[in-house]
């Protein structure tokens, strides 16, 4: 589940070298150099964790110990782990390492309350390619932390038609979806979006493995669930809110594919408090 540790050290490294490329200037000016401390990762309000490998990575060569791990919920006041080390080092490394921690929580923590939103239906909440860029490997298991599924990671993963695709078709959509079938291995799953409920037909008619329900109302989802009949995997998309997803799950689709998760997400508030020196 969790991604490759090289590829966390990369991103690590990089956020390191961006944000001290010449070292820190203030602690070396103000923080003795034998000066050791130990600090407290808090949360400053409930969420669910996700990132320690990536901060303990940011914390290399301190002794680092969570007590709330990926996955897990916490509560306002909690503290989720400890650092001891060098004060200079942890000072160093505070910024890159609440980064990623804090964002990746927050992502986890979004996607959890749509999971318990659609609880109850067949609805999988799936990510979408609107992640940051660099970071989709992590924001990724964050939705995966959260209780959500992934959509394809990325281009060369799977067909997915969609409008701007469709408007340079020529001639009949059908025959141009077998078409393109035809040239691809049988592995390979082929998804098309729709915006209108007389579009599904002559997609389906191609033997399209998903239909993407675009931006439809709750009223017209439900509609197009009855039109496929199972034919196909149905996800809607477009205009997903948690106020909404409730509505939406209830229409019988298989998938939910929200932006919002990766794309416009508030990043948790967690702080890391001196303990004492």
């Amino acid at each position: 589940m969790k991604p490759d540790r090289e590829a966390l050290e990369r991103l690590v490294q990089m956020a390191l070298e961006e944000d001290a490329p010449w070292g820190d200037v203030t602690s070396q000016a103000l923080v003795g150099e034998t000066t050791r401390v130990r600090a407290q990762l808090a949360a400053r309000e409930d969420g669910l964790l996700c990132g320690e490998d990536l901060f303990a990575l940011a914390m290399s060569g301190m002794t680092t110990e969570f007590f709330v791990h990926d996955g897990e919920r916490f509560s306002r006041g909690d503290v989720l782990a400890t650092v001891e080390g060098p004060a200079r080092a942890v000072l160093q490394a505070e910024r890159v390492a609440l980064n990623f921690v804090q964002r990746l929580s927050g992502i986890a923590t979004l996607t959890s309350q749509y999971v318990a939103a659609a609880a109850g239906t067949k609805a999988r909440i799936v990510d979408t390619r609107k992640t940051t860029p660099g970071l989709r490997v992590v924001e990724r298991y964050a939705v995966r932390c959260g209780g959500g599924h992934n959509h394809r990671f990325s281009l060369s993963d799977a067909v997915l038609a969609k409008d701007n695709h469709l408007a340079l078709v020529t001639g009949d959509l059908t025959s141009a979806l077998r078409a393109a079938r035809a040239t691809l291995p049988h592995t390979t799953h082929i998804e098309v979006e729709v915006d209108r409920l007389d579009q599904i037909e002559a997609v389906l008619a191609a033997g399209v493995y998903t239909i993407m329900l675009d931006n439809f109302s709750v009223e017209d989802l439900r509609e197009g669930v009855s039109q496929v009949a199972g034919r196909a995997l149905v996800e809607a998309s477009g205009g997903v809110t948690l106020e909404r997803i409730a509505d939406i799950a209830a229409t019988g689709v298989d998938l939910i594919s929200v932006g919002a998760l990766t794309h416009s997400v508030r990043a948790l508030d967690l702080g890391l408090d001196i303990a004492e020196g």
